[in-house]
């Protein structure tokens, strides 16, 4: 069906009382930024819906819906046929949408929502009236008011919309309403998945990676910048702070244990991590850890990670496994390029034994056999490789 306005259905958003409007202002800028590739639109809001209107011809407006249903914020996302706010207007123009579908052999219900209480007839009445029409100017289509193939949906507002589409969103709260957090980022089919998580409930990303030239290849650093380039379509723009880490993992696997390897490169990655996120405005850290996932996802081994840095650290998947984040992956779409074969540091020079259940006191006594390591992080800090991802 042709579609002269999109309506976009938020839900969460209506709870939130007196601090409401500040979130339905970042909803609307978020939906601009989304659309404006595209052309122009009008943007306003109306009674927990929002109105996306072309203001330029030829707009794909297909491709609008698409790229509106992975904004956070929204429930639904309605491609809707515009007209007057009258019986004859609306029976021409829903009969004009069913003419472009395929009805033969289908089912129809007609729901009908009045907000403008001045119109005429109530929604029941709309709705058995419409129903009639339907039948008597259509051929193939029969009702079914419980299962129906195709639901006609009419909303009485300022003027009248119709539409027989509904599109699920992301939903969740608009990005931009709950701070700034750092995620680690990986190659990784995980840490994709915990910044799409988190960003779900409106927080802004910046995203670390630690890149390990020359055992790690730039086309496993282009696979996390093609990641963050995914995520971006739902979280914005994202700051993507390239790491060198060969200095700094060759002083751990020439100074340390080799069952603590492991344990030690992720507290260092940690410690980068929040240096990084403070610098730039971030309050909390991300990553993809599952518990016994691997050695070092142990609880033990978790403890003594979040052992190295004082900020708080967010772990989405933390209870979930493999199958659910897999498939929570291919829904975002990121699953093809984690599954690419291109090793990361985090996937080299694994220990053939690593320790499971290491301690606090251990692991520290381990770290101060390396060469300088406060140096050796700020040298990597200082040699990192800005990327900026807009969506």
């Amino acid at each position: 069906m042709k579609a002269d306005v999109i309506l976009l259905k938020y839900g969460e958003i209506s709870l939130k009382g007196l601090n409401r409007p500040v979130f339905e202002k970042q909803l609307i800028s978020n939906i601009s930024h989304a659309v404006a590739p595209l052309g122009r639109f009008s943007i306003r809001k109306s009674q927990s819906t929002v109105y996306v209107e072309p203001l330029d011809s030829g707009i794909d407006m297909g491709l609008a819906a698409e790229r509106l249903s992975k904004v956070f914020g929204i429930v639904n996302i309605c491609p809707a046929a515009r007209c007057e706010k009258t019986m004859e207007s609306i029976e021409k123009t829903t009969l004009e949408c069913l003419a472009e579908m395929e009805l033969g052999g289908k089912t129809f219900k007609v729901e009908a929502k009045r907000e403008d209480k001045q119109f005429p007839m109530n929604s029941p009445q709309i709705c058995r009236h419409m129903g009639a029409v339907i039948l008597k100017n259509t051929e193939g289509l029969t009702v079914d008011v419980h299962k129906p193939d195709i639901l006609v949906q009419i909303e009485i507002r300022k003027d009248a919309y119709i539409f027989t589409e509904k599109i699920s969103g992301a939903g969740g709260m608009p990005v931009g309403t709950a701070g700034r957090a750092a995620l680690l980022l990986s190659g990784g089919i995980d840490s994709p998945v915990a910044g799409w998580m988190i960003s779900k409930r409106g927080v802004m990303l910046e995203a670390v990676h630690f890149h390990s030239h020359p055992y790690t290849s730039d086309r496993a650093k282009e696979k996390v910048i093609e990641l963050a380039k995914i995520i971006s379509a739902y979280t914005g723009e994202i700051r993507l702070h390239i790491i060198p880490f060969t200095d700094i993992q060759l002083d751990i696997i020439d100074k340390c244990p080799k069952e603590y390897l492991t344990i030690i490169m992720r507290r260092l990655m940690m410690r980068i991590a929040e240096k990084t996120a403070v610098a730039n405005g971030a309050s909390a850290l991300i990553t993809g850890e599952s518990i016994g996932q691997v050695a070092s996802q142990t609880m033990e081994s978790l403890v003594v990670t979040d052992n190295a840095v004082s900020m708080p650290v967010f772990r989405p998947c933390i209870g979930m496994d493999k199958e659910e984040i897999v498939s929570i992956s291919k829904k975002i779409d990121t699953y093809e390029t984690s599954i690419l074969p291109y090793e990361d540091c985090c996937t080299i020079f694994v220990p053939k034994h690593p320790k499971t259940k290491p301690s606090i006191s251990e692991i520290e006594a381990a770290e101060k056999l390396l060469t300088d390591p406060e140096g050796m992080m700020a040298a990597a800090i200082a040699n990192e490789e800005l990327v900026i991802i807009k969506q």
